[in-house]
Parts: structure tokens; sequence; C-alpha cells
């Protein structure tokens, strides 16, 4: 079977939960961005801090506008301000995806990751057909870990060294589910 992921993600640019809308990023975007982007606490173990508005721009421009498929802004319904930003990288090849994140620390702690993440596993096996997700994060960082198990993630392995991270050798912890275990969750 043929699957045109980057059509079904094109026809899926644009996914709604209770409380959000996952959307493309575009520059208007900047101003929201950088109040998370720029705070060292946030930014710790994914993206170097944004200093100025103009670094936003050119990481928005260069990783969100660039290739836009299987990248979402997390915007509240409630006001239309962007908090942060969920990704499914799809490895075409191996039917594979790896989901990964970053929510402005005002935001922390209220499950907004887990509800957005959980529309983005349900588009990776339910129109995507893949055989697996995962996501992985630094072993320093476990409130990361904690969105995973939300989606129903189970721990696959540590990477002891796995990368260089800000000059930090890190750790990394990999969870993931299988298409199985989400027909599962969902019997």
């Amino acid at each position: 079977m043929m699957i045109n992921y980057s059509l079904i993600l094109a026809k899926n640019q644009y996914l709604e939960t209770e409380r959000l809308h996952l959307r493309p990023v575009t520059l208007a975007d900047a101003e929201d961005m950088f109040d998370y982007a720029s705070d060292g606490e946030t930014a710790t173990y994914v993206f170097p801090v944004h200093y100025k508005l103009a670094d936003t721009e050119a990481a928005i421009a260069s990783y969100f506008i660039k290739e836009p498929l299987g990248k979402y802004g997390i915007e509240l319904k409630e006001n239309g301000k962007m908090i942060g930003s969920i990704d499914l990288r799809v490895d075409e090849v191996n039917r594979v995806a790896e989901i990964g994140y970053t929510l402005n620390k005002a935001y922390w702690g209220q499950g907004i990751v887990a509800e957005a993440g959980k529309v983005l596993v349900q588009l990776g096996f339910e129109k995507l057909n893949l055989v697996r997700i995962f996501a992985k994060y630094d072993i320093d960082n476990p409130n990361s870990g904690k969105v995973m198990d939300k989606l129903g993630m189970k721990e696959e392995g540590v990477q002891p060294n796995a990368r260089i991270n800000k000059g930090k050798i890190v750790t990394d912890v990999i969870k993931g589910m299988t298409s199985r275990d989400w027909e599962e969750m969902n019997k």
C-alpha cells in the first residue's frame, strides 16, 4: 500500500483539541515564540536561547516555514496565543515517526503538550499508518518523559552519551509505542 505522507500531512495542517488549535507556524508568531525561546529554562533541552526577535524570525523561517509539514504551533483557543510547538517527524521508509515539542513555561503542568500529542499520535497511527511513534528526552529532564507517559509511550531504552547539547554530553531516554499498543489503548 503506497501512502502519500506529504499529502496526508498537508490535509492535516490544522488540527483541533478541546483547548488548542494546532496549525502552521508563521512569522506572525515571532513575538509569541520569542516569549519562550528567549527563556533559558524553556530552551535548555531544546534549542539555543534566542536573544533577539530576529533570532526567532530566522528560526521560524528556516525550520517551520521552509518545511512546514508535520510541524505545528500550539495555539490556545481562548486567546489565540501561540504558546509552543510540536512536530511529528516521519521516516517514510520505516513508517515510524518521532514527536518533539516545546512549551512556554508559563503553561507547564497543565497537560497541554499531552493534549496536542494525542492528536498527533492519532494522526500517525490512523491516517499515516505508522508502525511506531517515539520520542526521546535528556535524562536530566524527566518532566518531558512524563508527557510521553501520558501519551501511552513505554520506555524502550537509555542511550548513554547519545549526543552533545550546548557543550554537555547528554544521555537520552527513548520512549515509544507501536501501532499494536495504540490499538490496545483504543479498544
